[in-house]
């Protein structure tokens, strides 16, 4: 089966399947570490803007042209307040977009939590926390409508995190289990619209699995046939660029030799780095530690894609603060110090999508030919 590959793959062992009871235990608190004193907040309707002008870069190379260098930075969760107060205006200072893969439940109260009956489990179950307070929905929301008005993307984690182990999990799920999911995702945003939220569900067009976990010959063909574009929770060997899967397109996630551990191959996303680094033990002395090695090989990899195939980079995260915020503050870095780099573009999955409809489809074949980007060192 395509997961048990995968997690030989990149050597983990049940890494993945850790993560779902850790954010069981986190989840009794918040969403990603729900805030402390978050209250409600008023949403102002923005006034009607003028068509914005596409960027630059939103166009059809020329002959022998070079791709800019797309960063994607992704979070899977998106319901923290705290970690978008973070993020949002960082991303403004460096004229980046980002993607915030909601799961829906974070948009019920607590009390509402038997509104989600998750394929195959109980009415309220589910693997992470539910939304908290009413208060602290409402402060969601606004965070969301900041995000949009940003010029950011929200995209699907789904809903009750089953990994493996919590069983049915979505590894197993059926195309059923798939379109249940995502419809109950999306009347829990219209229950968020109710109360001013001012993501379109129109605009919701893909997402990442919880634990990277699927069987992708039952979920792809379900989003396409929802009118849904891409997935973004498979697994490359080295820094790959997207391809269509059952008419969807497909960005791997990175596995990546990790300089810090001598090179050995890691997924590119904050949860893997803390499992490979200490088996993703809390130990927030070593954050500073933990920073460097990250950042280190964001750093490395940027260096081969760039100067290399120029594969779109996906930077997956989660918003936390596991072993002292060590991994968010290397994301954060990486965001400030790439973003505004020549001929690098810090963009929405959407918004690569835009461009790569605008290439003739024998450029992309080609670059799809060159060898993915490796970060160098020993095998």
């Amino acid at each position: 089966m395509a997961r048990k590959r995968r997690w030989e793959f990149i050597g983990v062992g049940v890494a993945l399947a850790v993560v779902a009871g850790f954010l069981v235990v986190q989840g009794t608190r918040s969403p990603e570490q729900r805030a402390e004193g978050t209250s409600a907040v008023t949403t102002t309707p923005s006034p009607q803007a003028a068509p914005k002008q596409p960027p630059p870069w939103m166009r059809k190379l020329r002959p022998g042209e070079r791709p800019p260098q797309f960063v994607l930075f992704s979070f899977d969760g998106a319901g923290s307040h705290d970690h978008w107060q973070e993020f949002l205006p960082l991303a403004r200072r460096v004229n980046a977009h980002f993607s915030g893969f909601l799961s829906g439940i974070y948009m019920l109260t607590d009390d509402q939590r038997t509104a989600y009956v998750g394929p195959g489990h109980l009415p309220g179950k589910a693997s992470i926390g539910f939304g908290g307070s009413a208060d602290e929905v409402r402060t969601r929301i606004n965070d969301l409508n900041t995000a949009i008005d940003q010029g950011n993307e929200i995209g699907t984690h789904y809903n009750g995190h089953f990994c493996h182990g919590a069983e049915p999990s979505v590894g197993r799920w059926s195309a059923a289990q798939w379109n249940d999911e995502l419809d109950q995702f999306f009347a829990f945003v219209d229950r968020g619209r109710q109360q001013g939220l001012k993501v379109d569900p129109a605009t919701i067009k893909g997402g990442r699995t919880p634990c990277l976990e699927g069987r992708w010959d039952q979920l792809l063909p379900t989003l396409a046939a929802r009118g849904m574009d891409y997935d973004t929770s498979q697994v490359s060997d080295g820094l790959a660029w997207p391809t269509t899967q059952y008419g969807v397109w497909e960005f791997a996630m990175p596995s990546v030799r990790v300089p810090g551990l001598h090179y050995k191959k890691t997924i590119m996303m904050d949860y893997n780095f803390w499992y490979s680094l200490n088996k993703a033990k809390e130990e927030p002395a070593r954050a500073p530690e933990f920073t460097k090695i990250v950042l280190e090989t964001y750093e490395r990899a940027y260096d081969a894609a760039f100067n290399g195939n120029r594969a779109p980079m996906v930077v997956g995260n989660h918003f936390n603060t596991w072993s002292g915020g060590a991994f968010l503050a290397a994301t954060q870095q990486f965001m400030g110090e790439t973003c505004a780099k020549p001929d690098t573009v810090c963009a929405t999955y959407s918004e690569v999508i835009e461009w790569l409809k605008l290439q003739d489809p024998a450029v992309l074949d080609s670059f799809r030919k060159l060898p993915n980007a490796q970060v160098a060192g020993q095998a």
